[in-house]
């Protein structure tokens, strides 16, 4: 399954879109259902030696626009061996009590073609059937997945902004349990979706990003995140209620290529977490979204600031190759009925990570001027303007610094969600 999946990353770009294509069955399961919530998977460094064996996690995720019912996918797809889900229940938090509780009155049992358990195989992703499950706009769903055999956890978003916890046993039904650790990443789960016919949903929104839209310096538990942000600017806007923001950020992503630590290197130790490309990304976490009508891109500050670091030196960047891979998303965005929106880099000139470089931040330029001027991207978010310091426009405004230069803080995710036109999506 892995030498079939690295065989098909090889191949061109169109001939990739036709190879993963999914049949007509399986993506019609999903056609009246909206994305709601999401986390795009990553594989683990081989020095992440995470392990689950008999145990339940109780995961928390935030939703963004409301359903009747709903459907959640589970993610196999970096796993080496068979994902075994013994059992897993959906709920409401509890409204009052301990952050590991959940509201019984709300507790369902999700199943599998009509099986409490199922079996994902290496490389492979499924969704559950739905269960009814009135969900509201902005508030929180609770996932408790039980796993009985030994499961390294080697698919995972490893950065949730989100305590979830990790219980001993089967405990997915139990009103409250106590965690043996707690953990701020989501395994094996990668999505939520709602019945479009019997909420507010109508439609999904895509935020396809790096670190800066996964909510990097976020504080916990808040979901300060930019699309979480927008996603409240949504629910108050009439015609825009039900539009449902997924967010498909993945801290240290770069929009042209893998990751790629140099041998014995420390990123050897952190740099799967990264994820694989935005160009070869998009199809699953974006097109794979069901309901998706829009996307919004902020790649390329990590193309820009990994070479020398956490990346070869030769796979410096420039301004035409940034766009070129611009162009691909727009390309296949449009052959797919979808809009799209293209983000200006944002600034980061001073950072304490070794990013930036006067040549760099000429290239951050050349790139912000082509989306702001070019009419390729269907809108523009001008997020540069947004958060940069106007006496020192290389920068991020003092205000909106999270304190490494590059991320914006939780006021600063404010301004960008703010900066959002509303009108691209009316």
């Amino acid at each position: 399954m892995r030498r079939r999946l690295r065989a098909l990353l090889s191949l061109p770009l169109t001939a990739l879109v036709s190879a993963l294509a999914p049949a007509p069955a399986a993506h019609g399961a999903t056609d009246t259902f909206i994305g709601t919530w999401a986390a795009p998977p990553t594989a683990v460094p081989a020095t992440d030696s995470t392990v689950y064996e008999d145990q339940t996690l109780r995961q928390k995720v935030h939703t963004s626009v409301a359903g009747g019912s709903l459907r959640v996918r589970f993610t196999n797809e970096f796993g080496t061996s068979p994902l075994v889900i013994g059992e897993v229940h959906a709920a409401r938090p509890a409204t009052a009590g301990p952050a590991t509780a959940i509201d019984p009155g709300t507790d369902r049992v999700l199943r599998f073609d009509g099986s409490s358990s199922t079996t994902l195989q290496p490389g492979t992703q499924r969704w559950s059937d739905p269960i009814k499950l009135p969900t509201t706009a902005g508030g929180d769903l609770v996932i408790s997945l039980y796993l009985p055999q030994r499961t390294p956890a080697d698919t995972v978003h490893s950065s949730a902004y989100q305590r979830n916890f990790v219980a001993n046993g089967d405990v997915t039904g139990k009103p409250d349990l106590t965690p043996a650790s707690t953990t701020t990443s989501w395994h094996f789960l990668s999505g939520v979706a709602v019945n479009s016919s019997s909420g507010t949903a109508d439609s999904a929104l895509v935020t396809l990003g790096d670190s800066i839209t996964d909510g990097e310096h976020t504080q916990a538990d808040t979901n300060h995140r930019w699309p979480d942000l927008l996603a409240e600017r949504l629910r108050r806007d009439r015609q825009l209620a039900g539009t449902g923001v997924v967010n498909a950020g993945i801290g240290g992503n770069r929009l042209l290529r893998d990751p790629n630590p140099a041998p014995g290197s420390p990123a050897e130790s952190f740099a799967a977490y990264f994820g694989e490309s935005g160009l070869k990304r998009f199809d699953r976490d974006v097109l794979g979204q069901p309901g998706a009508r829009a996307v919004t891109v902020l790649l390329g500050v990590n193309d820009l600031g990994q070479p020398g670091l956490v990346a070869p030196a030769s796979e410096e960047v420039t301004a035409p190759e940034l766009i070129k891979g611009y162009q691909q998303l727009i390309q296949r965005a449009h052959q797919h009925g979808l809009k799209i929106f293209g983000a200006t880099i944002t600034p980061f000139e001073g950072d304490t990570l070794g990013y930036y470089t006067p040549q760099r931040g000429a290239t951050r330029q050349a790139v912000n001027d082509w989306i702001r001027t070019s009419g390729a991207f269907d809108g523009v978010m001008d997020f540069d303007a947004a958060v940069r310091d106007p006496d020192r426009p290389g920068r991020l405004l003092p205000a909106y610094n999270s304190g490494d230069g590059l991320h914006p803080n939780d006021a600063g995710m404010t301004a960008m969600a703010q900066a959002f036109p509303l009108q691209l999506l009316r």
